[in-house]
């Protein structure tokens, strides 16, 4: 069954209404002041697994673990014609210095592959308005932090809710499970890139 749900990349429509945590002061605090290329990290004592909604109408990135939010950054998504897609999905490729191979060799630091046809989540100029090719672009320092505390299979929800309208974060999947199905996916997409080369 999870093979069936990688092949198609998005595992959920979109976010449910809810309520969530707020972790440490310092979070509440900063959440409404966040400007274009800033975030806010405070993560101590919180050791849920983890979890990440990108809001395309707040055009920031919230970080949870467990229920609770720890880290919120502003974000940089899809300009009209070039949308990010919006559904969960897990992380499938880590890389901390990956090129685009469909932009020229465009550097993608910190790199987190959401889908094969090319979304991800990596550092990149962000002017706090969609303005990627379908990327989410995110501040250098909290792309590398980011980088740090996921793992393949971590999820990561991309909505059109905003946060002033609640939304509950996607539960963290079962890490066995979901490492298993993400190499086999990994696996199965590497097999068909070398058939259409070896053609």
């Amino acid at each position: 069954m999870l093979m069936a749900l990688l092949a198609t990349p998005a595992l959920a429509a979109d976010a449910m209404p809810g309520t969530v945590a707020i972790g440490g002061g310092v979070i509440a605090t900063k959440l409404a002041t966040l400007r274009a290329n800033t975030f806010v990290w405070d993560d101590q004592g919180v050791t849920q697994p983890v979890s990440i909604v990108i809001s395309i109408p707040d055009q920031k990135a919230y970080v949870y673990r467990g229920e609770t939010m720890v880290a919120a950054s502003s974000v940089s998504t899809g300009k009209d014609g070039k949308d990010t897609p919006v559904g969960t999905f897990p992380i499938l490729q880590k890389e901390e210095m990956h090129h685009s191979n469909l932009y020229d060799s465009a550097p993608m630091p910190f790199m987190q592959r959401l889908t094969w046809d090319g979304v991800a989540i990596h550092a990149g100029r962000n002017p706090g308005f969609p303005a990627s090719h379908g990327c989410v672009r995110v501040p250098r320092a909290f792309a590398e932090k980011l980088f740090t505390v996921t793992t393949l299979g971590t999820p990561v929800m991309v909505t059109q809710a905003s946060a002033s309208e609640g939304f509950v974060p996607p539960r963290p999947y079962d890490a066995a499970k979901m490492a298993a199905a993400t190499a086999d996916a990994n696996a199965a997409q590497f097999d068909a890139v070398m058939n259409t080369m070896n053609r």
